[in-house]
């Protein structure tokens, strides 16, 4: 049997063998998911959102020991809000603290001062010391100044886009490819032009998309399995991402409980929320979740709501209580499987393949 031919646009674009993306998943996604991805032809994405430099420098060095094939480095490229109201914050948090104490656990307040985010201006001149030559960013586009930069330095830029709108302003400011992420993607939303959140399916916004721009596609949210990857090629996408498919596997972070969650999980047992971050993202509901919605009480803007619910999260992955913590997931989150992320992306690709060569037919 012929093998079929994956290095199309974007494949030959990225300098990967398949075009098959692991979605960057920040506090899921480790060094060793990204190589693992990256040594079995696909790409590697390390998300570094809002980490200090020394870290982003010790992730990226973490990853180039185990692969020296091409990875993405993910940052959240949002402007650094002015300073939230802190009675909204103390609100909150007194809120939080009653509930902590309800179900048993001891917290440590967090100092509505102590708040600090490291802006992705702060982390280019490490990704730029590493070598660095695929830039993924999320929540926005990078200044005119940066983007600048990066192209002053040869890299290859791939942006985040949940509508048509935000896909033609990443084409316009430069973009090399974009990512076309459906609401059914778990994680945070990509969106960030002002107006009503899009929630627009993948499958419905992937060949609107591809429409009306000229750079290549990569197709996201509801991608776990080798039909769907195969229904967005189908779309016309020039590559697929994923990343709930990846939550099981040994290389994720996620604890024990939170990968039992997501291997119980239904269709419908996601929503979206701002409880946990101040921005909408798609994850499995819990106390925590279900708590900061019910008291009604207003959230900080991101990232100072996610400082906030930091402290507890951090108490509950010690522990590995799913009640606490963050369980991002998509609606297609139910196909994961505890299975190494190569073995995961092999499988996927075969079976796309096989699909698409028009061997197998249902």
């Amino acid at each position: 049997m012929k093998t079929m031919e994956w290095k199309n646009r974007l494949a030959s674009l990225l300098g990967i063998d398949y075009p098959f993306v692991q979605a960057p998943m920040l506090g899921i996604t480790t060094p060793a998911m990204v190589a693992a991805v990256s040594n079995g032809g696909g790409l590697g994405s390390l998300p570094v959102g809002g980490l200090p430099p020394a870290r982003v420098a010790a992730l990226i060095a973490e990853v180039k020991a185990l692969t020296s094939r091409p990875f993405a480095v993910n940052l959240f490229t949002y402007e650094v809000p002015p300073a939230d109201q802190p009675e909204r914050f103390d609100q909150l948090q007194q809120y939080l603290q009653q509930l902590y104490r309800t179900n048993g656990l001891t917290v440590p307040t967090v100092a509505f001062d102590t708040v600090k985010t490291h802006a992705y201006q702060e982390q280019l001149p490490v990704l730029l010391e590493a070598g660095i030559s695929l830039v993924s960013f999320t929540f926005g586009i990078p200044d005119d100044a940066s983007i600048a930069l990066l192209k002053a330095k040869g890299c290859l830029l791939l942006g985040t886009a949940t509508s048509v709108e935000e896909a033609l302003a990443l084409q316009a400011a430069g973009c090399d490819a974009v990512v076309a992420q459906g609401i059914e993607a778990g994680g945070h939303r990509g969106s960030f032009l002002p107006g009503p959140l899009p929630q627009v399916a993948t499958m419905a916004l992937v060949p609107q998309i591809i429409d009306r721009v000229t750079v290549p596609v990569i197709a996201a949210g509801g991608i776990a399995d080798g039909r769907s990857a195969a229904a967005a090629f189908c779309l016309g996408a020039s590559g697929v991402q994923c990343g709930s498919v990846l939550l099981r596997s040994p290389e994720s972070a996620a604890t024990p409980h939170h990968k039992e969650r997501v291997g119980a999980v239904t269709e419908t047992g996601t929503r979206i929320t701002r409880a946990f971050s101040g921005r909408w993202a798609r994850g499995i509901a819990n106390i925590l979740m279900d708590g900061i919605e019910a008291s009604g009480l207003p959230l900080n803007v991101y990232p100072v709501q996610d400082a906030l619910t930091q402290a507890v999260r951090k108490v509950a992955k010690e522990l590995d209580n799913p009640d606490f913590i963050v369980m991002y997931a998509g609606q297609a989150a139910q196909l994961a499987k505890p299975l190494p992320a190569a073995v995961i992306m092999e499988a996927m690709r075969t079976a796309a393949e096989k699909i698409l060569s028009g061997i197998l037919w249902r």
